[in-house]
């Protein structure tokens, strides 16, 4: 169960991250500053393989559509994954308790 509250946690961030740089960019923070720059740029590196799937007029919303579309498959996979883990964990808990419980002697 932990295995999969530490992935549920990085995919947060993840998708925080890139959430976070979106909206930076469509209301305009300036690039300059020091702090927009490293969440666009810690952004940019977690998109890249989502880069230019749409093209559409407007860098805005091109970055919106690209990176809201990163942002989706990172927590569709991140979720499955984490539940995967959970199912994991669970089963080698029942597993193990169940083990126990055949274990003990019977009266």
């Amino acid at each position: 169960m932990a295995l999969a509250r530490a992935i549920r946690l990085v995919v947060g961030i993840v998708v925080g991250i890139i959430v976070l740089a979106v909206i930076l960019r469509v209301v305009g923070a300036n690039p300059g500053n020091v702090i927009v720059s490293d969440i666009h740029d810690a952004g940019a590196s977690l998109v890249g393989p989502f880069d230019n799937v749409f093209s559409v007029s407007g860098p805005k919303l091109n970055m919106a559509l690209n990176w809201g579309l990163a942002a989706l498959v990172y927590a569709v996979v991140g979720g499955f994954i984490a539940s995967f883990a959970a199912r994991g964990a669970a089963a080698a808990y029942s597993r193990r308790a169940g083990a126990w419980r055949r274990s003990r002697p019977v009266a």
